[in-house]
């Protein structure tokens, strides 16, 4: 299969060795659209909270482990 440049993979939250991810690489683990992880982080009404680097949102590994409950 072909990959397109509006198609975007992932790796698994499982092999994911980063301390955070991006809001899209988040929203796609969750199975939730970016916008609504941004709307999560502006109005501080979802489970998770991000961190805020030079101003953009960085998610964290192991909240969305414990969220998803993946060892």
């Amino acid at each position: 299969m072909k990959q397109t440049a509006t198609q975007t993979q992932f790796p698994s939250l499982e092999t994911e060795n980063r301390p955070t991810v991006g809001t899209a690489a988040a929203a796609h683990l969750l199975g939730r659209k970016p916008q609504t992880l941004r709307n999560w982080a502006c109005f501080e009404t979802g489970p998770l909270r991000p961190l805020r680097i030079n101003g953009r949102l960085a998610w964290k590994t192991d909240d969305l482990r414990r969220l998803l409950e993946v060892a």
